[in-house]
């Protein structure tokens, strides 16, 4: 009794050690750099909307960004402790590290500690993780909320609880709509695992009570389809970008992994039980290609979307390699087996295949030394490592090591590709070196033009720079409006406004300044016709992705230094 407590002590102690070490890493991955200079333009929208109050946030929710609303009420709780740049990135830092702990336990759950440890780690070790551990949008936390019901579904399926599966993924589902995808994955599992009916029974109502939550987000965030436009149909190319994000982006490290991901997909189908691969494989490929599939008709893909898939990457090819390990140790020791057993003896029903077999103990009350059926010790699957000798114990942890080096090997490759992330201009813009140009150049009354109008964004997220300008457009603040960037004014009133100028400064995009660029918006169009027409270029200044001009008026003389406030 003693060695056997002694031994589930053992037991649970790797099992903490392999979600926790891979927790830790993450961490460490997630808060290095987290303070690098700037939002860009998707954090910044976060900024802004969790800083109005909740009556302000709700009436933008009817417009615009619903499938966001969750979110934003949380990061609204967040900010109102301290509104920074970290503090903005602090919740996706904690919703990668959960993940990554989930991932390891799902390892550990449905193989051994050893595979959940090296399924944890090669998830934290991965970019795109990295990448969304340090934006301020909910993509990390959904992660953590699909791998967290994923876990529950293999609890529920061997025997727990199905409400808290349904709980869990009804709020992932809110925070963001795109997760309830995973129903479809998970019955992909079940069918893989062959559950009996009643297993299917009690996961359908799960299911329809997550839907029937959902249902009310989905008809609000449909009527707002319009924000997702910019979207196009995923091609080969895309597919390609998906999995080379899943596994690394490194072209060595891709041959390895699909070849390992390989090894391990043939072992999907269980014989009336859960496997690793039976989970792993369809959380990797159903939500993508369902997205995918949908989006030929009506595009909605985007990887960011389908984050949490990646969970299922690294679990599928550590499954590979353990499957490659057990046939390189069989190889290597030559099927070699321990003294058997007389017959009579019995391991129970979780005795795992291939558990070490133990000879009969001495004074055992059976015929010629045997051990009788009803006194035969019953050995689990989780203590077969008890009668195993202490040399192939060591060779077994040995394993675990060598495992962990080779994650370990696989990040420091990763190194270039998650230093380069933590740099500011590997964002598409640079919204606050754009508002501290504008503090320099621009004078207080100057007059300022949004072209587009969501380059108001840089003005919203860092107000400093623009403070005692004039923003000619404007008619509504964005909080007051209940929109992103506020409600600006007519074509006529615009022209109108413009008239009366001599100059005005333009923060624009390159598209806007393309002559192919042509706003559906009058309001956009009106702005466009009147600085490409009435006034010329005088100075440009450009930060990583927008563009600040000073326009003048054609008939107006100009020199040096005439930029006065009041001039028009």
């Amino acid at each position: 009794m003693l060695n056997a407590g002694m031994s589930r002590l053992s037991e649970r102690r790797a099992e903490y050690l392999a979600v926790l070490v891979p927790v830790v890493v993450m961490c460490a991955i997630g808060l290095w750099g987290l303070d690098r200079d700037g939002m860009w333009r998707d954090e910044a929208v976060t900024f802004q909307v969790a800083r109005r109050s909740v009556p302000q946030i709700r009436h933008l929710l009817g417009s615009v960004d619903a499938v966001h609303g969750l979110y934003y009420l949380l990061m609204h709780l967040v900010l109102a402790v301290h509104p920074g740049e970290v503090v903005l990135r602090l919740p996706s830092v904690f919703g990668a590290a959960l993940a990554t702990g989930l991932v390891a336990a799902l390892g550990v759950r449905l193989c051994r500690p050893r595979v959940g440890l090296w399924a944890g780690l090669a998830y934290a070790a991965t970019p795109m993780v990295g990448h969304y551990a340090q934006e301020g949008r909910s993509y990390a936390l959904v992660a953590a909320g699909v791998a967290g019901a994923t876990l529950l579904l293999v609890r529920a399926v061997r025997g727990g609880r199905w409400w808290p599966y349904g709980a869990v993924l009804a709020v992932t589902c809110v925070l963001h709509e795109f997760a309830v995808l995973v129903l479809l994955a998970h019955a992909c599992t079940l069918a893989f695992a062959r559950v009996p009916g009643t297993t299917w029974r009690r996961w359908g109502c799960a299911a329809g009570a997550v839907v029937v939550v959902l249902l009310p987000l989905v008809l609000v965030s449909w009527g707002q389809s319009a924000q997702v436009a910019w979207l196009t149909a995923p091609d080969g190319r895309s597919v390609e970008e998906l999995l080379e994000r899943f596994t690394g982006s490194s072209p060595l490290l891709l041959g390895p992994y699909l070849v390992l991901m390989a090894l391990a997909g043939g072992m999907a189908r269980a014989k009336r039980d859960l496997s690793p691969a039976g989970v792993a494989l369809p959380l990797m490929v159903v939500p993508p290609a369902v997205l995918m599939g949908i989006s030929q008709i009506s595009p909605l893909y985007d990887d960011r979307y389908v984050l949490y898939s990646l969970a299922g990457a690294p679990l599928l090819a550590v499954v590979g390699a353990e499957r490659a390990a057990g046939v390189l140790g069989r190889l290597r020791t030559g099927r070699r087996r321990l003294p058997a057993v007389p017959r009579q003896a019995s391991y129970g029903h979780g005795a795992a295949v291939g558990a070490p077999v133990l000879p009969a103990p001495r004074g055992s009350a059976g015929r010629g030394g045997g051990v009788a059926l009803r006194d035969a010790p019953r050995i689990s699957a989780s203590r077969a490592h008890d009668a195993v000798p202490p040399s192939l114990w060591v060779r077994w942890r040995g394993g675990a090591l060598l495992g962990v080096l080779a994650v370990c090997a696989v990040l420091v490759a990763q190194l270039p590709l998650l230093r380069a992330d933590r740099r500011a201009d590997h964002r598409p813009d640079d919204l606050a070196g754009v508002s501290a140009l504008v503090g320099r150049v621009v004078r207080p009354g100057d007059p300022v033009l949004f072209l587009p109008s969501l380059e108001r964004r840089s003005a919203l997220a860092y107000p400093a720079g623009f403070k005692g300008v004039r923003d000619v457009a404007l008619d509504v603040p964005a909080a007051e409006d209940g929109t992103l960037y506020g409600r600006e004014a007519g074509p006529a009133e615009l022209r109108r406004r413009l008239g009366g100028l001599t100059y005005v400064w333009v923060v624009t995009e390159p598209f806007a300044l393309r002559s192919t660029w042509a706003p559906s918006n009058p309001t956009e169009r009106a702005k466009l016709a009147m600085v490409t027409q009435e006034f010329i270029t005088r100075e440009e200044y450009v930060r990583r992705g927008i563009t600040l001009r000073l326009y003048v008026r054609r008939e107006e003389p100009w020199s040096a230094g005439s930029t006065q406030p009041g001039a028009s």
